[in-house]
């Protein structure tokens, strides 16, 4: 089941947005976008903590709401419903980059225990880049694992103050815990003790440097469910929020312009997050220009998004092998034949693995008549 959040117009936008944005940036697995479109691929990157921010809101309100109530959160049934959710589409993904060696965007891959458990992004060797998107995936399955836990711990004695002291020092933590590791491995950089690709491997892949964007979306959750009030009220100024979250977007690419430098990966994070968070708060309601009207297509591609996220760096290469030649020099035409094979095999992957699964989690695990059915969002 979808939650009603999760049909509002302007999540859907945002995560095709998101989805999109991330395709281009990874285009640099087939060369890249055209010149003129490399402004639209370099900060492509962001597309990933903005779906962070969506996770951290969306599954974060799923967790709140059933303690907002004073009911006892199910955490069995919670990670039931995420584990049909993300883990048969991954696994057949998965099979095929482990099975079908041609399959693969890169021939080195990271053991195939670090897929199975979820842990590929810590201690990564980039030297063996196949599927490396999944790292995400990775931080997405270590907050599904954590967050209900902590969650439940703080509501055994709620209290406002616990919740902004462990966010500030989330906040701070991560800025600090960033900036050192960025020093330390320049410094053996430049001294030649390091040859590695240390910024992908200590910095950006890492969950505990990548918790600005969730911790953004929870706390977008917690105003809803324990603020309703409050809520109501920022979201009739919806508009004006939207422009200062993309002004602190602004920011962010600033900050971010030299993408492996220390004031990005330093306060870019947070900054960054923020903005995002605005964005969707704007999206998580009709009062906005971007919540008002909902686009053609855009809930579709909303709704493959995790396909299209699993297999478009993979047929990305595919196309590539056997068509590059023949579309060379299309230009805008090249990149929609690319596109174009992405959306059909995630159309596949959609249909074929994950809705079948979302329906028989909804058999395998019905609404009980003694509490409310918590909604799924995605």
């Amino acid at each position: 089941m979808i939650s009603t959040e999760s049909r509002y117009p302007g999540l859907d936008l945002l995560r095709a947005i998101a989805i999109v944005w991330v395709m281009c940036f990874h285009a640099w697995v087939v060369g890249g976008l055209a010149p003129e479109w490399t402004w639209l691929s370099r900060y492509g990157w962001m597309g990933v903590d903005l779906f962070f921010v969506l996770s951290g809101f969306l599954i974060g309100g799923q967790v709140l709401a059933p303690l907002s109530r004073g009911q006892p959160l199910r955490f069995g049934d919670f990670y039931l419903r995420r584990a049909f959710r993300i883990l048969p589409a991954y696994w057949v993904v998965l099979a095929l980059y482990a099975l079908v060696p041609a399959w693969r965007e890169r021939l080195e891959m990271e053991p195939l225990w670090k897929f199975v458990l979820m842990v590929m992004n810590l201690g990564n060797d980039y030297s063996r880049p196949a599927f490396s998107h999944a790292w995400s995936l990775c931080v997405e399955e270590h907050f599904y694992l954590l967050f209900p836990l902590l969650a439940g711990w703080l509501m055994r004695r709620p209290a406002a103050w616990k919740v902004a002291t462990l966010a500030a020092l989330v906040l701070v933590g991560g800025i600090a815990l960033r900036a050192g590791i960025w020093l330390h491995d320049t410094a053996a950089e430049v001294a030649g003790a390091s040859q590695r690709n240390w910024y992908v491997e200590d910095l950006y892949y890492p969950t505990w440097n990548r918790l600005d964007g969730l911790l953004c979306g929870v706390l977008l959750a917690t105003l809803k469910t324990f603020r309703p009030t409050l809520w109501a009220r920022g979201q009739r100024y919806a508009d004006a929020l939207l422009a200062v979250g993309l002004a602190l977007m602004a920011v962010a690419l600033w900050l971010f312009r030299d993408r492996v430098g220390l004031p990005g990966n330093a306060v870019g994070w947070p900054v960054l997050s923020l903005g995002l968070a605005l964005i969707v708060f704007a999206g998580a309601g009709r009062c906005s220009l971007i919540g008002r009207w909902s686009l053609p297509g855009m809930g579709w591609l909303a709704g493959i998004s995790y396909s299209l996220y699993l297999v478009h760096k993979a047929v990305f290469v595919q196309v590539q092998a056997h068509l590059g030649e023949a579309i060379a020099g299309w230009g805008v035409a090249q990149a929609l034949v690319y596109g174009g094979a992405s959306l059909v095999a995630a159309a596949l992957l959609h249909y074929t693995v994950e809705r079948p699964f979302l329906r028989l989690r909804g058999r395998v695990l019905r609404p009980r008549a003694s509490a409310p059915a918590i909604a799924d969002p995605a």
